[in-house]
C-alpha cells in the first residue's frame, strides 16, 4: 500500500490517536483511511441523485479571521444562482454563515467541499431535503 505524508497540527493527532485507542483500531493511518472513505463517499446518495434539494449549509470560523470571510464571500457570489438565503451572525467568538440552497446534489457537495476546503474554517455541517417530498406532504 502506498503512504502518504499529511501534515497536520498536533492537537488533531492526538485526537486520532486517541479515537484509534478508544475504538480498536490498528492505528492513526486506519483511522485516516476510514475518514478519507466517509468523506468521498459522503455525496454518494442515489436516492437525491436527480432531485432538487434544499440545503442548509453551516459555516463556522474564528471571529476577526478575514481571509475565511473574503473567500466565504467569493463562494457566494460563485454559488448566487443556488443561494436561496445567506445569513451572517456571531456566536461567543465565532462567525456563523448561513446558506440555504435549491440545487442538485452536486451543486450542494461542491459547495460544501469549497467550504471545507478553506483554511481555517472550523466546521460545515448541512442538511438536505429533497423538495419533492415537500410537494408530497402538501398534497396529502
Amino acid at each position: 500500500m502506498p503512504v502518504v505524508s499529511v501534515s497536520m497540527p498536533t492537537e488533531l493527532i492526538e485526537r486520532l490517536d486517541a479515537h484509534a485507542a478508544e475504538h480498536d483500531y490498528t492505528g492513526r493511518s486506519e483511522v485516516v483511511r476510514e475518514g478519507a472513505r466517509a468523506l468521498l463517499t459522503e455525496f454518494d446518495d442515489d436516492r437525491l441523485e436527480d432531485s432538487s434539494l434544499a440545503g442548509v449549509i453551516s459555516v463556522f470560523y474564528d471571529f476577526g479571521t478575514r481571509h475565511v470571510e473574503r473567500r466565504v464571500t467569493e463562494l457566494r457570489h460563485e454559488h448566487n444562482d443556488h443561494i436561496a438565503s445567506n445569513d451572517h451572525s456571531h456566536v461567543d467568538d465565532y462567525c456563523v454563515d448561513l446558506f440555504v440552497l435549491e440545487a442538485d446534489l452536486e451543486d450542494i457537495s461542491t459547495f460544501v467541499g469549497k467550504l471545507r476546503a478553506i483554511e481555517d474554517v472550523e466546521a460545515v455541517d448541512y442538511s438536505l431535503v429533497p423538495l419533492e417530498s415537500m410537494n408530497q406532504l402538501q398534497d396529502a
